[in-house]
């Protein structure tokens, strides 16, 4: 069976590219929630992501019990203390006025895991690089931030957090990696750049639009 390979109009190249450049990290959530459907579509689309040998590693857990949802908002605030300690003086005072986390107001908590040895793909790809199971899984994790930003949601992901302490408060697999844990909801504010870039904490390095050559 052979399917007719669609032909992408220059203009859609256009849009995609606007669609890069508005995928951004999202910490600021109004609290209406996103309805199912959009929800249910964006996992599907977040499926068509590759993954070496067809393996599919991912686990996209919704976190909606509250009690959970206060354990990892105290994960995250003394590891986000722990990471202040660790900065002095005037790199201590930027960092604290940081908003790092929406954990607060998003109206959906996504925790993504990976299985770093399923058995679906039968190990094809992975000899040699087994960590190819995260990668892939990376890789559905951007499928669903760029289908989310087309759809209008926010996407802010949490990397402040003790992953081991994570998976307790989910009771998951143990034999499941933490990848990412995700604010999902309805950006309060959009802009084109990155928030640590307006707030003057980094900034894009021109050199990484090079080639390295060898």
């Amino acid at each position: 069976m052979t399917s007719t390979l669609p032909v992408f109009p220059p203009a859609f190249s256009g849009q995609l590219h606007e669609l890069f450049r508005w995928r951004r990290d999202v910490r600021h959530f109004r609290r209406d929630p996103v309805p199912e459907s959009v929800l249910a579509g964006l996992l599907a689309t977040a499926c068509l992501a590759p993954s070496v040998g067809l393996s599919e590693p991912w686990r996209f857990v919704r976190v909606d019990d509250p009690d959970r949802r206060a354990a990892v908002r105290a994960d995250f605030s003394q590891c986000n203390a722990d990471a202040l300690s660790s900065r002095a003086g005037s790199e201590a005072r930027r960092y604290a006025s940081l908003k790092l986390a929406g954990l607060d107001d998003a109206p959906h908590h996504i925790a993504v895991l990976s299985h770093p040895d399923p058995e679906q793909g039968r190990g094809l790809g992975r000899a040699t690089m087994p960590q190819t199971t995260t990668w892939s899984t990376v890789m559905a994790i951007h499928t669903f931030w760029l289908a989310a930003t087309a759809a209008g949601v926010g996407v802010g992901w949490v990397s402040i957090i003790n992953p081991g302490h994570i998976r307790t408060i989910l009771d998951v697999d143990p034999a499941l990696e933490l990848v990412a844990y995700l604010c999902v909801g309805y950006p309060a504010g959009q802009a084109p750049t990155p928030e640590l870039e307006r707030r003057g904490w980094e900034r894009r390095a021109p050199e990484r639009r090079e080639w390295v050559r060898r």
